[in-house]
């Protein structure tokens, strides 16, 4: 895991945490607990070891499914993604050849989603991941959702009007907007913004609506 990498823990699959280097390390956690528990389907249980043993090589994952390519008898046990780390890298130059290829978005700036690339849905299939470029000196149009939208900030620094609120943001800020709340982006440098939501459940469930207002 590095710096502005997107990391999955898969559906119902073991895991643990821990911290090879010599620095502390902090993440951002993104948790579908409430959802979970609202149908009462949560499970958890303990491993027998307090790290789990590493049965493939680094890197295997990515070998199997990161290059637009898919193993000739793969089929998925879950509709989790195979992929389990994004790498920020891989994403930064997504962004950078979408922006171009033509102008931003007038809500989003350059807005890429992550995708199971079985599937092309949500790498988790609650939660849906973004990571957007808002190029210096970019203002977004007003914009607003049903999916209440958790932000955090890999590089930049600029501020958003919440409803009535501005909110200035720097690296490594978090901010929430609430679900219908309008929003609207200003970026003082070249800004990247992560994002995850509930947005994957709610168009499953035909609930999902946006607003892209005009000024």
């Amino acid at each position: 895991m590095h710096e502005g990498d997107f990391v999955i823990t898969p559906t119902w699959t073991w895991h643990d945490h821990g911290n090879e280097s010599s620095k502390p390390m902090v993440w951002l956690d993104g948790l579908d607990i409430p959802m979970v528990a609202m149908f009462n389907a949560g499970f958890a249980e303990n491993g027998a070891e307090d790290e789990q043993a590493v049965t493939a090589p680094a890197g295997t994952s990515d070998a199997k499914f990161a290059s637009g390519l898919l193993p000739v008898d793969w089929k998925p046990a879950r509709q989790t993604s195979p992929i389990f780390n994004y790498p920020y890298a891989r994403t930064r130059e997504a962004l950078q050849g979408l922006a171009k290829a033509g102008p931003p978005d007038a809500c989003h700036g350059y807005k890429l989603r992550y995708v199971n690339p079985a599937s092309g849905g949500a790498p988790i299939a609650t939660m849906g991941t973004f990571m957007q470029l808002l190029p210096k000196g970019f203002a977004s149009a007003p914009y607003r959702s049903t999916d209440g939208t958790v932000f955090s900030v890999v590089e930049g620094e600029g501020e958003s009007r919440i409803g009535d609120q501005v909110m200035r943001w720097k690296k490594r800020d978090h901010f929430v907007v609430p679900s219908w709340a309008r929003v609207e982006h200003r970026a003082d440098s070249d800004a990247v913004l992560f994002s995850f939501s509930d947005r994957p459940v709610q168009e499953r469930l035909d609930l999902w609506r946006e607003d892209r207002g005009s000024r």
